[in-house]
């Protein structure tokens, strides 16, 4: 038997009640049609069904010119900074107190300052017009991605997003990234199909290109923070011994994925509860590349869906690692 997450547990029994079934979706480039399981593809979306349109707040970027004033006083600064390090290499280039209370004031509340043109840059929420058309991200048909988290009579996921940044979104603390909506339908219901409308304004990283899914079904494993402690060492002299990693190759699994474990390789673990009080799963992970879906999320990282394991019609929470 391979080292697999089944190999382990066979080895290991104590990790079977911590095992996980995923489906990593493997996408790959291609033109695939309504009918077909996609990232990035056509949905299967009745003619006479409204397209999702985003109406949350937009963050955009507002550009403010320095005063003449505030740009040499800015400049006056880092002259004396680097004329201090220059006769202290041993120290950073530091700036004193006064020098930093003058450049908190000069900033106004902006994120960024841009040397270039002297202008100070800070990011609002955006409102105005008629609202942006949502993309589609993945359909998924339940004859390729098998598993609990289908609706009765329901046999086609769709999700989609909007391809714009927002924060503070209502029911998503610690967020920022696209809104999302998730649709279930049943394929048989559906019998002229809708020609969507295109998104006037967009981040090019969330505009995914079109590709087929070659779905693997696996077993995945939690990581540390989910598991008993003397159970992980266990784990990982295991995989060592086997010369892999415990982390990402058994569990965690990174890349295109249904349900399965979540890593939390940039954080602590992040407890996310439904307004229930249900401790939520994670259903999808939808990762940075850039080949196949060429989409780029949070900083080339991965945006997961977590969803309420006792009810699916309650709201879903996003999370970026």
């Amino acid at each position: 038997m391979s080292a697999s997450a089944e190999s382990l547990i066979a080895d290991i029994p104590a990790f079977a009640p911590h095992a996980r079934p995923a489906t990593l979706l493997r996408p790959t480039a291609s033109t695939p049609g309504v009918r077909d399981s996609s990232i990035g593809g056509p949905l299967l979306w009745p003619a006479d069904e409204p397209w999702p349109v985003c109406r949350a707040p937009h963050l955009m970027e507002v550009r403010e010119k320095l005063s003449d004033e505030e740009r040499e006083t800015w400049q006056r600064i880092d002259s004396d900074m680097e004329e201090r390090h220059r006769r202290n290499p041993g120290r950073g280039y530091e700036v004193t107190a006064e020098e930093a209370r003058i450049q908190h004031q000069i900033m106004a509340g902006a994120s960024m300052l841009d040397k270039i043109t002297w202008e100070r840059c800070r990011w609002v929420g955006d409102t105005s017009g008629p609202g942006v058309p949502m993309v589609p991200v993945v359909q998924l048909y339940s004859r390729n991605v098998p598993g609990e988290h289908w609706p009765a009579g329901m046999d086609v996921l769709q999700v989609l997003w909007c391809p714009n940044d927002h924060s503070e979104l209502p029911g998503q603390p610690y967020y920022s990234g696209p809104t999302v909506e998730l649709r279930y339908r049943s394929s048989s219901a559906v019998e002229t199909v809708l020609n969507p409308p295109r998104p006037d304004r967009a981040d090019e990283g969330y505009l995914p290109q079109p590709c087929a899914v070659d779905p693997v079904e696996i077993v995945d494993l939690p990581e540390r923070d989910e598991l008993p402690e003397d159970l992980y060492d266990e784990g990982c002299r295991w995989a060592d011994a086997r010369g892999i990693e415990y982390h990402r190759a058994l569990a965690c699994r990174s890349g295109w994925k249904v349900g399965g474990w979540p890593s939390w390789h940039l954080t602590d673990l992040i407890p996310i509860d439904c307004s229930c009080g249900a401790r939520m799963r994670l259903f999808l992970t939808m990762e940075s590349s850039n080949d196949g879906p060429d989409i780029v999320v949070g900083r080339f990282g991965e945006l997961r869906i977590f969803t309420c394991p006792t009810d699916l019609s309650h709201p879903i929470r996003l999370n970026i690692q």
